[in-house]
């Protein structure tokens, strides 16, 4: 099973984080169900089950462990608590979401002095003398430090317990008077308990409260498009927006600066490709033989019941650079056959090539998978959330590419390449 190391990040006393060390002989995925099982029979909290590489990267990207994060701004409060519950209950039918709830916030009582200005007025006091000797009493104020063997101490000023043990005691601070005499707090100030806020939250200048969720069963996009639809229906007042945050639209705005970078990177390739061969119809054959050999990497990621994640979308770039490569090596290699061996244009040319590139074209893919079965073998663990979908990508990537490099180019470079040394004319004679 699992040795439990208890952890606490700086929180109210109404949440904490239990981080669970699970021993690599136990069945990872049993146990944790049976942390969940653990869980689920607490009512009332809300709890979320991650690896800590998974919630480092989340909490980085969103600020949030939940794929779904609503964000309600306004300058209210209270008006905010009540939207976020608006839009919990608006949210509360949509297919695929659970764990659904909203940001928790609570009053917790605070012990609030307000300054009688007249009052204080009488005694030679002026405004902020009280409120800060009394929060000198009660929370304390940092005074001087000390410097002792290359270390700093704070030093601070503070009360007796007994003096702050109940909001009577506070009453009871004694305030020095510029006359020399004490006052009781509770003359020149109104002491009483009040709820405050347990935690305010604010981004963009302005007050935000959260709604979160997780998605299961269904795909991520659609639960988030359905989001959206119940948010356009809530009505909000003037000043008070909802905003739809978290995994699904730091996705979207990563799309968008991917396809912008995408079609920068396509026409690179293209012209590298027609530098490369000096021939356009190559180039366009080894171009479109790109993304024919994701499609075992594609298949892979579906097979293993796997979303597209960003392990996934490293596992695509290196697939492509491998494809690239082979089928780079293979072009040249027949360009050269004939262009410096003597080699006929035809079948015995391509039969040729693909032979002696056969070797290199199997050791590149034997070495590259060799490195990543063993991450394919220890399955889904903690640590492995990039590089276990990464994995199956190029694995299922490797096999589609190598039989498209193998007999997929060679039968189009039979086809093309005919084309080409016919429109070659005297030089393609002279060659033969």
């Amino acid at each position: 099973m699992g040795r439990a190391l208890l952890a606490d990040e700086i929180v109210g006393v109404n949440a904490g984080e239990n981080w669970i060390s699970v021993d690599p002989g136990a069945d990872y995925d049993k146990t944790v169900d049976a942390i969940h099982a653990v869980i689920d029979r607490y009512p009332g909290i809300v709890h979320d089950v991650e690896t800590y590489l998974h919630e480092r990267v989340d909490e980085v990207l969103t600020g949030s462990t939940h794929p779904i994060l609503v964000k309600i701004f306004g300058p209210d409060l209270w008006v905010l608590r009540a939207k976020a519950e608006e839009v919990r209950e608006a949210l509360s039918g949509i297919p695929g979401l659970v764990d659904l709830n909203k940001e928790f916030q609570i009053d917790v009582p605070v012990v609030q002095v307000k300054e009688d200005l007249r009052t204080g007025q009488r005694y030679g006091l002026k405004p902020g003398d009280v409120r800060r000797i009394a929060a000198t009493f009660v929370a304390g104020f940092e005074t001087s430090d000390i410097h002792r063997d290359n270390k700093v101490y704070d030093v601070w000023t503070w009360s007796i317990p007994e003096a702050r043990r109940s909001p009577q005691n506070v009453r009871e601070i004694p305030i020095d008077t510029p006359r020399g005499g004490k006052v009781p707090l509770a003359q020149v100030a109104d002491v009483s308990i009040q709820p405050m806020p347990s935690s305010i939250n604010r981004e963009n200048r302005s007050r935000r409260i959260t709604v979160e969720a997780d998605v299961h069963g269904r795909d991520l996009g659609a639960v988030a498009r359905d989001v959206e639809r119940a948010l356009q229906r809530i009505q909000f007042p003037l000043e008070y927006h909802a905003e739809l945050a978290g995994e699904y639209a730091e996705r979207q705005a990563a799309q968008q600066s991917l396809l912008l970078l995408s079609g920068v990177a396509v026409i690179v390739i293209f012209s590298l490709l027609l530098t490369s061969f000096g021939h356009w119809r190559l180039a366009m054959l080894t171009f479109w033989t790109l993304p024919s050999a994701l499609v075992g990497g594609i298949l892979a990621a579906f097979a293993t019941g796997r979303i597209l994640s960003l392990g996934s979308l490293v596992g695509f770039l290196t697939v492509l650079g491998i494809v690239a490569r082979n089928g780079i090596m293979l072009m040249s290699h027949y360009h050269h056959l004939e262009q410096y061996e003597g080699e006929t244009f035809g079948p015995g040319l391509v039969m040729r090539g693909a032979r002696e590139r056969l070797r290199p074209i199997l050791m590149t893919m034997a070495a590259t998978a060799l490195a990543l079965v063993p991450l394919v073998v220890a399955g889904n663990i903690p640590g492995h959330e990039i590089e276990y979908p990464m994995a199956i990508v190029i694995l299922g990537g490797l096999v589609t590419s190598t039989l498209m490099n193998l007999f997929v180019v060679p039968a189009m470079y039979l086809r093309l390449g005919r084309d080409r040394n016919l429109s070659s004319g005297p030089a393609a004679g002279a060659v033969h």
